[in-house]
């Protein structure tokens, strides 16, 4: 079975269908999955965004905080993690609060699958490209879980990759 660390851009997609939905049901239903104690806490915090910018309802928000506490994500401490992480940020220039998750699939050694395009685009303009192999988008964790060469695209016809245009 495919391994995978996950960000909360992930898992808010099993919850309010956007752009990805579909890819990110793919990792739910075809891997096994974690993800650093951290999540608990960006999950909650999506929840409340969404409640201000009257994307969910107050019920709604509870409902989704209920069905990700028994998604079957193995939530895991990361306090041994914070040297990792630091020097991850620094060397990526990146905030280190994505760099826990880098930091927690290297450990592992699991991939690292993320809706977060800004950090898949700094991890491959990266000069080492070390991390790279690590860091996958939506489309591209969809297409390794389905099989699938090319992209995996979700009903809106996007593949999850950047635009940089």
């Amino acid at each position: 079975m495919n391994q995978y660390v996950i960000d909360a851009s992930v898992a808010i997609k099993w919850l309010v269908e956007e752009e990805g939905t579909v890819e990110a049901l793919t990792i739910l239903e075809k891997a096994k999955l974690s993800a650093p104690d951290l999540f608990v806490a960006e999950c909650a915090n999506i929840l409340w965004k969404k409640v201000r910018r009257k994307e969910l309802s107050r019920d709604e928000a509870q409902t989704g905080a209920r069905l990700l506490e028994q998604a079957g994500i193995e939530i895991l401490p990361t306090r041994h993690l914070l040297g990792v992480a630091t020097s991850l940020a620094v060397e990526l220039d990146h905030p280190a609060y994505d760099c826990i998750y880098l930091a927690l699939a290297m450990e592992r050694d699991w991939r690292f699958a993320t809706a977060d395009l800004r950090f898949q685009h700094k991890v491959r303009e990266h000069q080492s490209g070390q991390y790279s192999s690590i860091v996958l988008s939506l489309t591209e964790a969809a297409a390794e879980l389905t099989g699938k060469k090319g992209s995996v695209t979700d009903k809106t016809g996007h593949d999850g990759t950047p635009d940089m245009t």
